[in-house]
């Protein structure tokens, strides 16, 4: 039920999260780095292929659920409480 002069316009931009390429910032620019480092600074180019290979992964795995990164990072970082 919609109040006569309490509606507000919420744009998109201020509830999803900055991707570049489709992928979520952190994770890109950590890819990035890599492939640059290994590429440039190291010169094996076999690190391309593995990169682009991630970031498909990436760009699948953000579609499927835009906070996958976040929670994945979470899951990483807690303990188990049930371990043995």
């Amino acid at each position: 039920m919609a109040i006569l002069g309490f509606e507000i316009a919420i744009h998109r931009s201020l509830t999803e999260q900055i991707l570049l390429g489709g992928v979520p910032r952190g994770p890109a620019i950590l890819n990035g780095t890599f492939m640059a480092a290994m590429g440039l600074g190291l010169h094996s180019f076999f690190a391309i292929p593995f990169g682009l290979l991630f970031h498909l992964l990436a760009v699948a795995a953000t579609k499927m659920d835009p906070q996958f990164f976040d929670c994945f990072k979470r899951h990483i970082r807690l303990k188990d409480f049930y371990s043995v």
